[in-house]
C-alpha cells in the first residue's frame, strides 16, 4: 500500500507542484514549450504506469465493500463521464495544451460542449473516478481514484490560473462566456445550451458511445472492478 501512496504523492506533486504554477512558467522559459511538454508528458506517463501497477499489487483492504446496489446508477454516470471526456477531446479549446493560441478568436471558440464547461475532459475524469470511488469501497481504489478525483476538479483551477497569468484580457474574454462549472455559465445565461447540444453533433456523441463499448468490454475482459 506504500508503494500506491508514494505513486499518488508523486503523480500530485509534479502537477500542483509545477504544472499551472509559477515553476512551470519558469521551466518553459528555460527549456522551450516543446521540450518542456515533452519532459512533462513522460514524467506523468511513468507516474501513470507506476500508480497501476502498485494499484494491482496493493493488498485488499475493504472499507465499506462494493456497492452492488449502484452498479445500475454507476453504468449511466459511467457514460456521462464518457460523453464529457471524450467529446471534450474531440472539441478545439483553448484549455487543452497546444491549443491556447485559439484564445485569439474571442470568445467565438466556446462552441459545442465548451459551452456547458471549459474542462469537459476533466469534468468527465472527475465523474469517472468519483463513480469507481465509491462502487468500489476498498482503500487501494480510494487512494488510486481519489487522487485522480482530486488532480481533476484541481486540475480546472490550475488550467484557469495558467491561461490567465499568460493571455489576460483574452482569457477574460473566454471565461466571461464560459465556466468551469458545468452548465454555470448557462444557468447564469452567459451562454446557452441549445447551440452547445446542435455544435457537439452526432459523430462525436457516436465516437464517444464507441469508446464506451469498448472500455466497457476490456473491463469486463481484464477482469477489473466495477463498474
Amino acid at each position: 500500500m506504500l508503494n500506491l501512496i508514494a505513486a499518488s504523492a508523486y503523480f500530485l506533486v509534479i502537477h500542483f507542484g509545477v504544472s499551472g504554477t509559477r515553476l512551470r512558467d519558469a521551466l518553459v522559459a528555460r527549456l522551450g514549450p516543446g521540450r518542456y511538454r515533452g519532459a512533462f508528458a513522460l514524467a506523468s506517463i511513468l507516474g501513470l504506469v507506476w500508480k497501476i501497477y502498485a494499484f494491482r499489487h496493493a493488498p485488499a483492504v475493504p472499507l465499506w465493500g462494493i456497492v452492488l446496489g449502484l452498479r445500475p446508477a454507476a453504468y449511466v454516470l459511467v457514460f456521462i463521464a464518457f460523453l464529457f471526456a471524450v467529446i471534450g477531446v474531440a472539441t478545439p479549446s483553448p484549455t487543452r495544451v497546444g491549443m491556447e493560441s485559439k484564445l485569439a478568436q474571442g470568445p467565438d471558440i466556446a462552441r459545442g460542449l465548451v459551452r456547458i464547461t471549459r474542462h469537459p475532459f476533466l469534468w468527465g475524469t472527475a465523474l469517472w473516478a468519483l463513480v469507481h470511488l465509491i462502487i468500489d469501497g476498498e482503500l487501494a481504489a480510494l487512494i488510486l481514484f481519489g487522487t485522480l478525483l482530486v488532480l481533476a476538479l484541481g486540475g480546472t483551477a490550475a488550467i484557469d490560473a495558467k491561461r490567465r497569468r499568460a493571455f489576460g484580457d483574452q482569457w477574460a474574454q473566454f471565461a466571461a462566456v464560459t465556466s468551469n462549472i458545468p452548465f454555470a455559465a448557462i444557468a447564469a445565461r452567459r451562454n446557452r445550451l441549445a447551440p452547445a447540444l446542435r455544435e457537439i453533433g452526432v459523430g462525436r456523441v457516436l465516437l464517444a458511445i464507441v469508446v464506451y463499448v469498448v472500455a466497457f468490454y476490456l473491463h469486463g475482459r481484464l477482469g477489473l472492478p466495477l463498474s
